[in-house]
Parts: structure tokens; C-alpha cells; sequence
């Protein structure tokens, strides 16, 4: 007896924009007598790989109309889904209503989603390819898969003829069922698109606003990701873990670099890499600030980051000499770190890396050299990003237990028209580049953060202390560097003196904080006690 999760396939109607190995596929389809019912272009290149094809016009009695825009929108096409195979009354229905039934749906849809990523798409292009007639069918198909069979995928073709081999033109339930649930992600999936498109577009000053304000966060937050890779486990080895890739977004991040070489990336190195590309795209972009309107070369950097905190900073004209200064900053921790560079890695640089022991190096690119040399670190992850440099804007996502916390980046850095120097001594101009610079890297350093800094190398860090005065005296015991002479950056206010008192044990001569405190008069008395020369930056950088 027949397994009654079987399913015959005796008509399939096949409308795509994508088609590859659409061909071969329908080749498979003929070959176990499947009537092949089509439309336009995908009517024509079946005919013209030899098949006999059935236009659906000759289907419906009706001709496709309105540029193309009504086709498949029909009952005969749409009851010849959504019949119910073993219920007389829509059995009796479709026989009175010359209704033949569709037993595969094989669709995919107009590419909207690549017309919008064309430069200077028109809002009249992207609205044409909004597909209508497409989703119909598949949502129809989807519906009724204790049926119907509907395939979204070019890459789920494979599967489907092999089914249809081993089951003599036939398909399983199990796997109506798994082509339904993909067809839903997909369709649900284009929808998203489509509606973050219209909000992006949205008529200014409309006289009814409907929705949100482009200014405010929406309402309702979809989120499009796709599975990239599974990683071997989470922060911990009892805990599962995978990568997923926004959909649809043009964000250039680590989780879109090229991995050239190495093991498999792990939870936290991806945590861990992300931070140290963080932090070399914000200085990148600071030096991109300060050398615009001139001839300038811009000069290297490098990070070392553990535990998603910097280790080490360096600045240079050469990347080598940029590690150089990095690993000089903390040596002991820079052991086993991610290392991260803002422009191309060179033999020399690689040659150095390869003499200790890192998790991750991250660049822009590699020379053919340092690739070659780098290749003898077998273990050692080495990941390309390519030259699209750019802090990412996008917001960001952190889980509580019940919710989800949504704010946008902090995407900002400085902003000098609120810069106000505070105390009696001005800051030296090599003294404001050294607190711009530590100030750049405060931000990317977990609350209560305190960074020690020379003008281009990152000297003490006093990371995610329960009080402000305790990440002073951490960033000065962890200095492996003279601290004398060196500016200081601070992410919030100090709320008493004694973090000012105690920076000052240590020759520190400039300070940059956001200011704010009920007792900033007092914060700023010290400073001019010790002679230390105090900005406030007007703006907070605390990363929890």
C-alpha cells in the first residue's frame, strides 16, 4: 500500500526571476512526465532548452495583463493550490470550475532587494520590483503542503529531484513540510525588506504621520539574520553558539570578513576581534579627521585587545612600528591577544607577529609576503576585511532576561565645539593630540574606564572598576611604561578629587573627561593644585 505521506506531482507551475540551474531542474521535472506550466521569460528559456511548457494564460483562459503586473493572480491558479486533495467538496468544486490542480509551485522573486542596493535606485524602480502575483502563489502553496509542494531555493533543487527519483515523482510530507517553512522565511523575509525600504523613504513632513518619526527607534524591530557558521561553543564549552549575518545589510564588519588562514573562529574571538576593529577604525577615523585638507600620509595603527579591552595601542608611520609600540604597552598581556591594524600588513610586521603567540590578527590586507610568512602559524587566525574602513552605525542588540535592549552606536567620538579647557593651564597643543588620542581609546574601554596615554602609544589602562579612583590606581600599577609626562582620559566625570589626586602621584599633565559632576569645582581645584591642565569633552563614552 502507498505510504499516504506521498505525495504525486503531476503539474508543477514554475515562475522565476533567478534562474539558475533552473534548466536542469526542469529537466528532472519532465523526465517523470510532470506537466511544466510557466510564464514570460521562464516559459521562454524552458521552450528554448527543448520542453514542452504550458503557458498559464492557457491555464487560466486568461491573458497576462497590466505589464505583466496580473498573471498568475487567478482562481485557477490559486484553487489549483489551495484545494484540498481529499475533500469531496472542493474535489466537486474544482471539477465544476474546470480547476486543475498544481501540485509543485516553483517561485522566486522579482530581485528587490538588489534593486534597491543599485546606486541611485529610483523610488519607481524599487516599487516595480515588488513582487505580488510571486508571494500569492508561494503563500497559497505553503498553506496547503499537505498537498502542494513550493520550492523558493535554487539551492534546494538538488534535494527535491532526488526525493522525486526515490519516490517515483513523488514527495514525502517531511519534506513538503521543510520546503513550506523555507517559503515562509522567505516570503516573511522579502516583506522586511520591503517594509524597511518604505520607512527609509518616508514623505518629510507628511500631514498625517503614520508610524514612527525617522528620529525615533520603531515601534516593532525586526531583525534578518542568517545562520553564517556554527561555532564549537559558547563563551563556555557547555554552551551552543553560532554566527548570523545581517540579511540584506550592506554593514561591512568582521562578521563579513575573509578568513585567510587558521582554526576555526570562536565565540570569543569574534567578540574580541569585532572590539579591536572597533577601536583601530575609531583612531583611523579620528587621523582621517585631523589630516583632512591636507597631503598627510595617514599614519598606521595597531590594538591588541583581551577580554574586548585594549592591552596596547601604538601609532606610527610604519605598521611594525605601530606593533612595536602596542606590545610595548603591556607585553604579559599582549600574549595570546587579537591584533588589529588599520591599514595593510607588510613582511616585516608579519615577521614580528609571528615570533609570540596571538589568537587573531585583523587587517585591512596582507602583503603576498606576510601571507607567506604568516603561513607557517598554522593555528593563527588571520582575517582580511578588505578597504571598506568605516565605523558602523547600525544599532545595537543586547539581550535581558524578558527583552532586549536597543540603543543606537556610539557613533560619535568628539565633538570640539564643546571642548572647554576648565583650569588655569592650557593644554599644549601635543598635549590636546595626546588627549584626543586617549580619548579614542577611553571609549572602547569597559566602565569605569581610565586610559594613561603618550601622544601616539597607549600606556595604562584601568578597566571595569567599581569605583573611578580604583581604575586610576589599576591603569598606573598595569603600566608597564614611564607614566610621567603622560595625558590622562576619563569615560564619565570623576565625582570626587582623590581620582585627580591620585592620577597626579604619577606626573600625568593633562586630563580629558566629560565634566558634569556636582563637584567638578572641586575636581577642577585639584587640577590647578597640581598643575595639570583639564578639557571637558561635553560628552559622556561609558561602554558597559
Amino acid at each position: 500500500m502507498q505510504d499516504q505521506s506521498l505525495k504525486k506531482i503531476t503539474r508543477a507551475l514554475i515562475s522565476v526571476s533567478d534562474k539558475t540551474g533552473l534548466v536542469e531542474f526542469a529537466q528532472k521535472l519532465a523526465a517523470h512526465n510532470i506537466e511544466l506550466v510557466s510564464t514570460g521569460g521562464t516559459a521562454k528559456l524552458l521552450r528554448e532548452a527543448g520542453l514542452a511548457v504550458r503557458d498559464v494564460s492557457d491555464l487560466t483562459g486568461f491573458p497576462e495583463m497590466l505589464d505583466g503586473r496580473v498573471k498568475t493572480l487567478h482562481p485557477k491558479v490559486h484553487g489549483g493550490l489551495l484545494g484540498i486533495r481529499d475533500n469531496a467538496d472542493h474535489q466537486a468544486k474544482m471539477q465544476e470550475h474546470g480547476i486543475q490542480p498544481i501540485d509543485l509551485v516553483v517561485v522566486n522573486l522579482y530581485p528587490f532587494k538588489q534593486t534597491i542596493q543599485k546606486p541611485n535606485v529610483t523610488f519607481e524602480d524599487a516599487i516595480e520590483n515588488i513582487d505580488i502575483g510571486g508571494p500569492a502563489m508561494i503563500r497559497s502553496a505553503s498553506k496547503n503542503h499537505h498537498d502542494v509542494a513550493v520550492v523558493v531555493d535554487p539551492g534546494d533543487y538538488g534535494l527535491v529531484a532526488a526525493m522525486l527519483d526515490a519516490h517515483q515523482g513523488a514527495l514525502p510530507y517531511v519534506v513538503r513540510y521543510q520546503l513550506a517553512l523555507t517559503a515562509f522565511r522567505h516570503t516573511s523575509a522579502y516583506d522586511k525588506e520591503i517594509a524597511r525600504f518604505l520607512w527609509s523613504r518616508q514623505p518629510a513632513n507628511p500631514e498625517v504621520a503614520l508610524g514612527d518619526p525617522k528620529d525615533e527607534l520603531p515601534e516593532e524591530l525586526d531583525l534578518n539574520l542568517q545562520k553564517a557558521m556554527g561555532l564549537r561553543y559558547g563563551e563556555n564549552p557547555h554552551q551552543k553558539a553560532a554566527l548570523y549575518k545581517l540579511a540584506g545589510s550592506d554593514e561591512h564588519g568582521v562578521a563579513t570578513a575573509e578568513q585567510l588562514q587558521g582554526k576555526e573562529l570562536s565565540y570569543n574571538n569574534l567578540l574580541d576581534t569585532d572590539a579591536a576593529w572597533e577601536l583601530v577604525m575609531e583612531i583611523h577615523h579620528l587621523h582621517l579627521r585631523e589630516q583632512r585638507g591636507t597631503n598627510a600620509a595617514l599614519p598606521h595603527t595597531c590594538a591588541i585587545i583581551k577580554h574586548t579591552n585594549p592591552c596596547g595601542v601604538g601609532v606610527s608611520n610604519s605598521p611594525l612600528d605601530a606593533f612595536q609600540r602596542a606590545k610595548a604597552t603591556d607585553p604579559v598581556s599582549a600574549f595570546g591577544g587579537i591584533i588589529a591594524f588599520s591599514g595593510t600588513v607588510d613582511e616585516a610586521t608579519a615577521k614580528e607577529i609571528a615570533e609570540m603567540f596571538a589568537e587573531v590578527i585583523i587587517a585591512p590586507d596582507f602583503t603576498d609576503e606576510a601571507k607567506q610568512v604568516l603561513a607557517a602559524k598554522k593555528n593563527l587566525r588571520v582575517l582580511r576585511m578588505g578597504e571598506k574602513v568605516r565605523i558602523s552605525t547600525h544599532l545595537e542588540l543586547r539581550r535581558i532576561s524578558g527583552g532586549v535592549l536597543v540603543q543606537e552606536r556610539d557613533a560619535e567620538l568628539l565633538d570640539e565645539e564643546k571642548f572647554q579647557v576648565v583650569t588655569e593651564r592650557q593644554p599644549t597643543p601635543e598635549e590636546m593630540r595626546g588627549l584626543r588620542f586617549a580619548w579614542a581609546i577611553c571609549k572602547h574601554v569597559k566602565s569605569n574606564a581610565i586610559v594613561y596615554s603618550a601622544e601616539h602609544q597607549l600606556v595604562g589602562v584601568g578597566a571595569g572598576q567599581m569605583s573611578r579612583v580604583d581604575s586610576v590606581k589599576l591603569g598606573a600599577s598595569k603600566a608597564q611604561l614611564p607614566l610621567t609626562g603622560t595625558v590622562l582620559a576619563s569615560d564619565a566625570f570623576f565625582p570626587f578629587r582623590d581620582g585627580l589626586d591620585e592620577a597626579a602621584k604619577h606626573g600625568i599633565t593633562a586630563v580629558i573627561q566629560p565634566g558634569g559632576s556636582v563637584r567638578d569645582k572641586e575636581v577642577i581645584e585639584a587640577a590647578n593644585e597640581h598643575g595639570i591642565a583639564m578639557v571637558f569633552a561635553g560628552m559622556r563614552h561609558f561602554k558597559h
